[in-house]
């Protein structure tokens, strides 16, 4: 993705870490990880409660610390991609209509034409790509806080965690966690996402 209009901007720690992790799930969702990152993913240490997203997190880097990086691609090219298409079909248009190319990668593009966002070009995948999309929300953390909670539920919401779940069933170890991970994360948001639109629903109007 192609960001127009990046600037530096100020977070939070809560908020940066949050951009990672959308980063890392692109990254992850959209590329077979070389050595480095696999041993980058598998040193990473998560809160040691018992939550679902610690959880996800403890099984990714146990994953990552015994994957063999030389079969990913292989995994990585059966798991989402595939010579028609892989086992698992990342995309909105998928997940919402059934087809490739449908009305959900128009809407995509429209907002990220108004954010003043772009496909790269050196990117064959549509807008709505999971990955395409895992990115834009790490841009909107950092440059555009306002904008995210719409972003995410116009274009995240209503299939990005049974699309997870579905990675989560592969019988890759390393890219079910991928999945698990994501399924906790993208729940988190949800939350996050659907209690800050609820907030701005409820506030009242200023008195004239």
């Amino acid at each position: 993705m192609n960001h127009a209009t990046d600037t530096p901007s100020a977070i939070d720690d809560s908020d940066a870490l949050r951009a990672d992790v959308y980063r890392l799930l692109s990254r992850l969702l959209s590329a077979p990880p070389d050595a480095a990152l696999l041993t980058f993913v598998a040193e990473l240490e998560a809160e040691g409660d018992e939550t679902a997203l610690s959880q996800a997190w403890q099984a990714l880097a146990q994953a990552a610390g015994t994957a063999d990086s030389e079969a990913l691609p292989r995994a990585h090219f059966r798991h989402l991609i595939g010579v028609i298409q892989g086992e698992v079909v990342p995309y909105a248009s998928w997940y919402l209509h059934g087809t490739l190319m449908d009305e959900p990668v128009v809407a995509v593009r429209r907002d990220l034409r108004r954010l003043g966002l772009e496909r790269d070009p050196a990117v064959k995948e549509p807008e709505d790509h999971l990955a395409a999309l895992c990115d834009a929300m790490a841009w909107l953390i950092e440059q555009a806080p306002a904008e995210q909670a719409s972003f995410f539920n116009h274009h995240l919401a209503s299939w990005g965690e049974r699309c997870m779940r579905d990675l989560a069933a592969v019988d890759t170890p390393f890219y079910a966690s991928v999945g698990r991970l994501g399924q906790a994360y993208l729940a988190m948001e949800a939350e996050r996402h659907d209690a800050a639109l609820s907030a701005v629903r409820i506030v009242d109007p200023a008195p004239n």
